[in-house]
């Protein structure tokens, strides 16, 4: 699936970026614009397909679908970088996401963001396998929801502090598509919150050590109940 979703970004930059790609972003036409959308759908889809198949559980489920989308997403920049030399480095820049704005960071950032994924996912399969209830509770998924929140902040705060700056030459704001796009195609981004995203990463990590700790401190009762 990594290669796949490779292949369909090649194709696209060839078309759109003949030089290489490069900020500011390039509008795609309605029609391709409307099939790369149904095209994340889908592999989202897929991803969850496999989730839902490959277990019975629900925290297993989702285990799943974090470990093959962090594969594939590490994936896509390995083949990326395989057949057209890009990134050039780690710290490039990368557009992530569209909606409802621009998401941007280097290419490093998704890459810890994908194997934080895999650190949860894991920890999930291996206490799964000795044999606890590995459903997270209340307070683990209020810890790693505000965790993720931090960084999807992280990766739009540049293009809302570039938005501030150009809200006096705004004037339809974001009341049609032609002013978003006309936005979105001006736009370069210019310096990365690290502080918010290692802020999230932080707030992530806390939650997965609350997981890991409360299962081990489960078994550990449970030693010391047999004994």
């Amino acid at each position: 699936m990594g290669y796949m979703e490779s292949a369909v970004v090649i194709y696209l930059r060839k078309i759109y970026y003949p030089d290489g790609f490069q900020f500011p972003l390039r509008p795609l036409d309605a029609s391709i614009g409307l099939v790369e959308l149904f095209r994340e759908a889908a592999t989202i889809i897929m991803l969850l397909g496999i989730a839902i198949l490959s277990a019975k559980t629900a925290s297993m489920k989702f285990a799943s679908f974090l470990l093959c989308f962090a594969v594939w997403d590490l994936f896509y920049y390995i083949f990326l970088w395989i057949f057209l030399g890009w990134p050039v480095s780690l710290f490039t820049w990368d557009i992530l996401f569209l909606i409802p704005v621009p998401w941007v960071g280097p290419v490093i950032t998704p890459c810890i963001i994908s194997i934080t994924m895999i650190a949860l996912a894991l920890s999930i399969i291996y206490f799964h396998r000795l044999g606890f209830n590995t459903k997270l509770n209340v307070r683990e998924w209020m810890i790693l929801s505000i965790g993720s929140l931090v960084v999807i902040l992280s990766f739009i705060w540049d293009y809302l502090r570039y938005m501030h700056e150009r809200s006096s030459e705004i004037s339809n704001g974001f009341s049609g598509e032609q002013s978003l796009l006309s936005e979105m195609k001006d736009y370069v981004p210019y310096e990365f919150n690290w502080m918010l995203f290692f802020l999230g990463e932080f707030i992530l990590f806390y939650g997965i050590a609350m997981f890991i700790s409360r299962i081990k401190g489960k078994g550990f009762a449970l030693n010391l109940s047999s004994h």
